[in-house]
């Protein structure tokens, strides 16, 4: 075999990068969406911790809050001060619900307290945004979906990671059409979530899987759809971590036609990193960063690379995109992207992936009905 040949059989060993030109970033609509008109007045049921990011998402996009409650009122009382001085604070949460004058209800409460307030918003009539993990259990979810559309009102869940600036522009750049069909979907978090040792999150056995992975599962879910098949997934101590609950975890996803990838590194103390990949038939597309926060995004196709500016953060751009994606849907009459059927796919995968961890088997998508401990 001659030396040339050996050459030119390394330059097409497909390990080299191709040199491309710069390319113009596509127009995709990656930011939050904003309704034309619609300006209903919004009570919030639950006022903890997250609750802030919600009001001040408001707030900055001129949305009304009228109402507050919380279990405890000088919360509710404190978050008014802050971000909705004009609001007013309830003894009961279902004063909300019996005011004529609100049309939606964001509900903030965790799982256990969500799902009662939820029917009973529903059948009062009022459109709902649930925090998520919108439900622990599929088929009350399944029975939510289908009491929003009797009571024809609309049911969004908070996946507010789905309008953090460098998931939004990949999803609608992958949605049209700018890489092709989505074959792979690869992402990867390199944080300390140790915070949460000695917290009531330190209670979640899935703490990282479930109430964090979700958003991930549901970015995964938000490109391949349907065509997410089975779940293969694990869970680890991280040395030296002071939480109770692993704060590692990884899962593969059985692909039609594809494959993902999630991999949470929950207890690296220094140099957090996150990377997501998201490759197609005609071309691929991936953000880095140093955090959350600051991400940079390159598409690659045939004909070049492209370096898009974003605008925004996902806190709290994120929850405008959420409440905003409501809104539209209710001035359109049609069901919000975000919507609860819809993300009924995302818990599932993440269900699966519990049950995974706990089996040591793959596990079907729609196969764990519920969340398991």
């Amino acid at each position: 075999m001659s030396d040339t040949k050996d050459a030119a059989d390394s330059d097409t060993y497909a390990l080299k990068a191709a040199d491309l030109p710069e390319i113009a970033a596509p127009d995709v609509a990656y930011r939050p969406p904003m309704p034309k008109t619609y300006q209903p007045r919004i009570g919030m049921i639950g006022t903890g911790g997250i609750s802030g990011s919600h009001l001040d998402a408001y707030r900055d996009a001129g949305w009304e809050v009228a109402a507050l409650w919380n279990r405890t009122r000088d919360k509710a009382e404190a978050k008014a001060v802050e971000y909705c001085p004009a609001a007013r604070i309830e003894d009961e949460w279902q004063a909300i619900l019996a005011n004529p004058d609100i049309d939606v209800v964001d509900i903030t409460l965790h799982p256990e307290h969500r799902t009662e307030i939820i029917k009973a918003a529903l059948k009062a009539g009022k459109h709902v945004l649930s925090q998520k993990p919108f439900v622990t259990d599929l088929d009350t979810g399944i029975d939510l979906v289908k009491l929003a559309q009797d009571q024809d009102v609309k049911l969004a869940v908070n996946q507010n990671g789905r309008w953090a600036p460098h998931f939004a522009f990949m999803r609608e750049a992958a949605r049209a059409g700018h890489i092709g069909h989505v074959l792979s979907v690869h992402l990867a978090i390199h944080w300390t979530h140790g915070w949460t040792a000695g917290t009531p999150f330190d209670e979640i056995e899935d703490l990282i899987l479930y109430d964090f992975g979700v958003h991930w599962f549901d970015f995964v879910n938000s490109l391949v759809g349907d065509r997410a098949e089975a779940v293969f997934a694990s869970a680890a101590r991280a040395q030296g971590q002071a939480n109770k609950v692993p704060l590692l975890a990884q899962a593969m996803v059985r692909v039609d036609g594809g494959q993902a990838s999630l991999v949470f590194d929950g207890g690296i103390p220094h140099g957090p990193r996150d990377t997501t990949f998201v490759g197609g038939t005609a071309g691929s597309m991936v953000s880095d960063g140093p955090d959350l926060s600051q991400q940079t995004v390159t598409l690659t196709t045939p004909e070049g690379v492209a370096h898009p500016k974003l605008a925004g953060q996902w806190f709290n751009d994120g929850f405008k995109g959420t409440m905003g994606e409501l809104l539209c849907a209710i001035e359109e009459d049609r069901e919000p992207s975000n919507g609860a059927a819809e993300n009924l796919r995302s818990l599932a995968m993440a269900f699966a992936a519990v049950r995974s961890r706990m089996t040591g088997r793959e596990v079907e998508i729609g196969g764990a009905r519920r969340l398991e401990s």
